[in-house]
């Protein structure tokens, strides 16, 4: 079983804590996982503990904007925190879309956490057979 150690963890973890939550003037970052599916760029981002309404998406011509607010829980007047990890404040990132992609057609799903956006590979970035007159006949060559 292969482990990843991150010896700055702890570094990051540190100083999170010592500039505050993000804001949205300088949000702080959220870890996403990026693949191809088929016919489909999938884009997964983890916001545990953000409500479905407090995420923003944006497309502008190839620039991907994904923002997040995680707010404070409401808690009763004779409640007194002990330990707070849990980072609230503002999430972003900002993704550089490629011209194959057909950002007119994103399908985002949010559940458990994770945000996945679903984007279809553009019709004129598909492979397609391209014919060719000889003499008389035709014949297809796959491009």
């Amino acid at each position: 079983m292969l482990m990843r150690t991150d010896p700055f963890r702890e570094l990051d973890r540190l100083a999170q804590q010592l500039m505050g939550p993000g804001t949205w003037s300088k949000p702080s970052a959220m870890p996403m996982d990026a693949y191809r599916e088929g016919d489909e760029y999938v884009v997964a981002f983890d916001l545990p503990g953000v409500t479905a309404d407090a995420i923003d998406i944006d497309v502008e011509r190839n620039m991907l904007t994904v923002k997040a607010e995680r707010r404070p829980v409401a808690k009763a007047d004779d409640v007194q925190m002990e330990l707070s990890e849990r980072p609230l404040g503002a999430f972003s990132r900002q993704i550089v879309l490629a011209d194959t992609l057909d950002t007119e057609h994103i399908k985002a799903d949010y559940d458990a956490g994770v945000l996945t956006l679903r984007i279809p590979i553009a019709e004129r970035a598909k492979p397609r057979k391209i014919s060719i007159g000889v003499g008389s006949g035709h014949k297809e060559i796959s491009v």
